[in-house]
């Protein structure tokens, strides 16, 4: 599944070559990426044809594209989602889902919606130009001017969850993803079963801090590229899984302290970690709970 870097460079891509331009007309070559726009395909189109594109957004992974009207095109990449923009005359890609023909793109482009597995999904979000409800319940992500650092450090230690658990949690931080949870909290030194009201306020920020150099040296490379089917709006895949230093390393030297890297599992995914660098927190003690007597 594609990462907030990923997303980020996506997004991007879309502000850089069709910002202003109006979609002339939406062709649903399938139904299922349009499943939860109530108006089905034939509303979808026919909600979006001849509306202005004034902007590309991002909350987590979720993007939008605010529209002249004051509603939103809502998208959603899943596991396998692309959008491209291409030139009109570009061959069909072989998942292609739902094109977008434009009037004012750039070198007269047009936008398509690919995906080969179907989990993710485009639907129109009336009223949503500044930010679609269906959305809003998700929090900023690290990279977003307006993250709270300290309502973060505040909330993190109150909690007694572990704290990777919390770094994937949409509704305390969006957009860090399990790869770079792994590789920031390898950077902090800290495991991912540590409770968050075991870790001292410093900590949260050093690791807060990590998340976001991890975050911004992935957009400087385009993101990571595990999932051969993800690829930036101009079709070019990302490098970033060339840095890493703990996801996808079980059994190599850790680049720290040398000891093997260890993969555990987690939440249906993997934790990669050093055992010694980032050492596995020791079990609470059970208030009130004493040891039971050895037998004679």
């Amino acid at each position: 599944m594609p990462e907030l870097p990923e997303v980020e460079v996506v997004r991007a891509g879309i502000e850089r070559h069709v910002l202003g331009a109006t979609i002339s007309h939406v062709d649903v070559l399938h139904p299922r990426p349009v499943r939860r726009d109530p108006g089905g395909p034939a509303g979808f189109a026919a909600a979006l044809t001849g509306r202005r594109i004034e902007a590309a957004r991002r909350r987590g992974k979720y993007l939008w594209l605010p529209l002249d009207n004051g509603d939103a095109l809502l998208g959603h990449l899943g596991m396998s989602g692309q959008i491209l923009v291409q030139p009109p005359e570009a061959p069909d890609e072989r998942h292609l889902r739902v094109r977008f023909s434009l009037e004012g793109a750039d070198e007269g482009r047009e936008m398509r919606f690919v995906d080969q597995r179907m989990f993710g999904g485009l639907s129109v979000s009336p009223g949503g130009a500044d930010l679609p409800p269906e959305i809003a319940h998700i929090a900023r992500d690290p990279l977003d001017p307006e993250f709270d650092d300290d309502l973060f450090v505040r909330k993190v230690r109150k909690r007694t969850s572990g704290i990777k658990r919390q770094l994937l949690d949409q509704n305390l931080i969006s957009g860090v993803g399990n790869i770079y949870a792994d590789e920031a909290l390898w950077r902090a030194r800290i495991h991912g079963e540590r409770p968050g009201d075991r870790l001292t306020a410093a900590q949260v920020r050093e690791l807060l801090g990590h998340a976001r150099d991890v975050m911004v040296a992935a957009l400087g490379e385009g993101g990571t590229s595990f999932d051969a089917l993800y690829v930036n709006v101009n079709g070019e895949s990302g490098y970033f899984d060339r840095s890493l230093h703990a996801y996808g390393r079980d059994g190599e030297p850790c680049e720290r302290c040398g000891t093997p890297m260890r993969r555990v599992a987690f939440m249906n995914r993997s934790s990669y970690f050093c055992p010694v660098c980032q050492p596995a927190p020791r079990r609470r003690r059970t208030p009130g709970k004493q040891a039971l007597p050895v037998p004679d």
